[in-house]
């Protein structure tokens, strides 16, 4: 007896084990990898001034602006009068300094969205948007109906800003009416390659496999600049030209910062306008006057040229692909077709920045514009890009990632990868809440399916080993 209830003593052991091991529920994403950071410094090979102009770049992209400039802990000048966020490092932290927005689910930093303190900073008396939230992204907000970016918050009933009255928008409003769609910060690490790459790289990369690209509906095109003709490529619609171009319109609509590329200012209502226009400009000093002094390059450009040249010469996020999972992923990653876009190589021309030049780097994108349907159509044209077309996201840097997709409506990677999947349709691309297509009182014409359509029925057919695989590489990136 005593041995047969020792047997039966033993199976229920074994049935408690079991029972306690998780469920195989399919391929998941693995979520933000922990570890160092891999991102978040200069370019390796940069001289020792490069090095200089970089860290004290840095600096400038880590301070705090106020109104002035005169509250404490916050001596950038020209905040507002609308705003969307107070630093450039508020919005680009994770997984370190340059990259996308910061969030609870960060392995190396994890805050909660800055934006929500920021609503009431120094007395302001701003109301947190329902899409702003303590554990969701940092977002930026535009109405399909005028297609321009709204500020979130006013600086009135801020100490430094007396006298100002400007209302905050009226979102709810605008989202109830599904006339507010969203963008999320773009990672800018390691941009000096990609402003480097010349054009003909980029269509000869685009004009490759041409004919699988074909079988499969993917076209893509360029967006180009109305001035000179040649290639736009940053933003989520590649529509500024030049990182100087791309950090002189953050500067200005993201913090209300008037400069050189942007002088003028935003909601220049009366008694809002505190300071000089532009608020940020190149120092003058006369190199022809006695007692005059010069700086390090830094020191003698704009704060817009040295978030500039700050991404410049930034190095690029480092992968960390190794296991066999990964290096599975990354082959099925090119046989299902989602490098015929996310192009994992491009090569650089001749660069003014020591150990630039013919450098082969790997973005995973191939700086095109392709349609994506009505499921992540956002409504907005901005240069050649339509109401449903978007800019190949770069992967590179994705493993560390907190949120996905222009307007941070999901966490999840493999979210992500199903929403490339759209039939054509209502092109409004407006949203109530967190995200997903709407009607719009002003229809745009009806957009066409996604490109992606067939290369993500490919992934769909993957046994759920191999979708895994995919998900562990590109969490390696």
């Amino acid at each position: 007896m005593f041995v047969r209830n020792q047997r039966i003593a033993s199976i229920l052991m074994i049935f408690y084990a079991l029972s306690c091991l998780p469920l195989a529920t399919g391929q998941s994403d693995p979520g933000p990898r922990g570890g160092p950071p891999g991102a978040g410094g200069p370019y390796p090979t940069l001289n020792s001034n490069e090095q200089l102009f970089y860290t004290q770049a840095l600096a400038l992209f880590n301070i705090v602006n106020s109104v002035t400039g005169t509250e404490p802990g916050a001596l950038g000048p020209g905040l507002g009068p609308t705003f969307n966020g107070n630093s450039c490092a508020m919005c680009h932290a994770q997984p370190a300094v340059g990259g996308s927005s910061p969030g609870l689910a960060s392995k190396q930093n994890p805050v909660q969205n800055p934006q929500v303190a920021l609503a009431t900073l120094y007395g302001a008396t701003n109301k947190v948007p329902s899409f702003i939230t303590a554990d969701g992204p940092v977002r930026e907000a535009r109405f399909v109906s005028d297609g321009g970016v709204h500020g979130l918050f006013t600086i009135q009933g801020r100490t430094d800003a007396a006298g100002c009255t400007l209302a905050q928008p009226d979102f709810a409003t605008q989202v109830a009416s599904h006339n507010v769609i969203f963008r999320i910060p773009t990672p800018l690490f390691g941009l000096g390659l990609v402003e480097n790459t010349p054009d003909a790289t980029l269509q000869a990369n685009l004009a490759a496999n041409q004919s699988t690209k074909a079988a499969l509906g993917i076209a893509g095109s360029f967006s180009t600049s109305g001035n000179d003709g040649t290639m736009t490529r940053f933003g989520w619609k590649a529509q500024n030209k030049s990182l100087l171009i791309f950090s002189g319109e953050a500067y200005n609509v993201e913090m209300g910062v008037s400069n050189e590329q942007f002088p003028n200012e935003r909601s220049a209502v009366p008694g809002c306008v505190f300071n000089p226009t532009p608020e940020d400009a190149t120092p003058v000093v006369n190199l022809f006057v006695p007692g005059s002094t010069t700086g390090t390059a830094s020191q003698m450009s704009s704060v817009t040229v040295n978030f500039a040249a700050l991404m410049r010469m930034s190095a690029p996020a480092a992968a960390t692909t190794a296991s066999a999972s990964e290096r599975n992923g990354q082959l099925l990653f090119g046989t299902v077709g989602c490098a015929l876009c996310h192009s994992p190589s491009l090569t650089t021309a001749a660069s003014v920045y020591t150990g630039m030049s013919g450098v082969t780097y790997h973005p995973y994108s191939d700086y095109a514009l392709h349609h994506m349907g009505a499921t992540l159509a956002d409504g907005i044209t901005q240069g050649s890009a339509g109401p449903d077309e978007f800019r190949t996201a770069p992967l590179w840097g994705l493993g560390q990632r907190l949120f996905f997709l222009h307007d941070g409506r999901t966490a999840d990677l493999l979210q992500a990868i199903e929403a490339h999947q759209s039939s054509g349709g209502n092109c409004s691309g407006a949203q109530s809440g967190q995200g997903g297509s709407s009607g719009n009182a002003t229809q745009p014409p009806p957009c066409p399916s996604s490109e992606a359509n067939s290369v993500i029925t490919r992934f769909n057919t993957l046994s759920e080993s191999e979708k895994q695989d995919i998900l562990n590489f590109l969490r390696s990136l």
